[in-house]
Parts: structure tokens; C-alpha cells; sequence
């Protein structure tokens, strides 16, 4: 049920319209206290999805809720859930995205 929820909220995080793409990643923000270390199953769906964009995004309101995001993910999963996909990530990743990656995983 979660994979088919997740399959379906997944590309209102990459919507070409950034008034779309923000309110997906504020209510993914405000959803990740709720479900927690339930995310596991679908944490891979969700980091490229959030890192993908939104993290080098010029739009100040997208940037801002993908960080939120970020935050939430360390505050409330077990990081070491966290570890491997934000590694991948940060690999591939180009300016402010990659910095802020890295910064996380140190």
C-alpha cells in the first residue's frame, strides 16, 4: 500500500509547476514525523525524488521545503536508513545540492 502511495506522490515531487512541486515537499514534511522509520520501504523512492532538482532549485520556496525535508529525514528515520541512499546522491550531485548532502552525512 505504502509503494502505491509513494508511486503516485512521487512525480508531484518533480511537477514543472513549482507551486505543485513545493506543496508536495511541505506535505511530505509534514508527513514524515507521522510515519517515520515506516518510510524504509520506499526511503529509495523518496531521496531521489527530494535531492533530484530541488536541492540546486533557483526557486527560494523549493529549496527551503527540500531542506526541511532533508532535516526531517535525519531527525526522524535511523539514520542508518539514511546512509547509503544519501551517499549515491552526493556522488552525483553538483553545487549547493552536493554540499548540502555531504553535510548531512558528516
Amino acid at each position: 500500500m505504502l509503494f502505491q502511495i509513494f508511486d503516485a506522490f512521487k512525480p508531484r515531487l518533480h511537477d514543472s509547476n513549482s507551486k505543485v512541486n513545493q506543496v508536495a515537499l511541505e506535505a511530505l514534511h509534514k508527513m514524515i514525523p507521522l510515519l517515520k522509520d515506516n518510510l524504509s520501504p520506499v526511503i529509495n523512492i523518496l531521496i531521489p525524488a527530494i535531492v533530484d532538482n530541488n536541492l540546486n532549485s533557483k526557486n527560494p520556496g523549493i529549496y527551503a521545503a527540500a531542506t526541511n525535508v532533508i532535516q526531517a529525514l535525519c531527525e526522524h528515520l535511523d539514520t542508518s536508513l539514511l546512509l547509503q541512499p544519501f551517499c549515491t546522491k552526493a556522488q552525483f550531485l553538483s553545487g549547493k545540492a552536493k554540499q548540502d548532502l555531504t553535510e548531512k552525512l558528516a
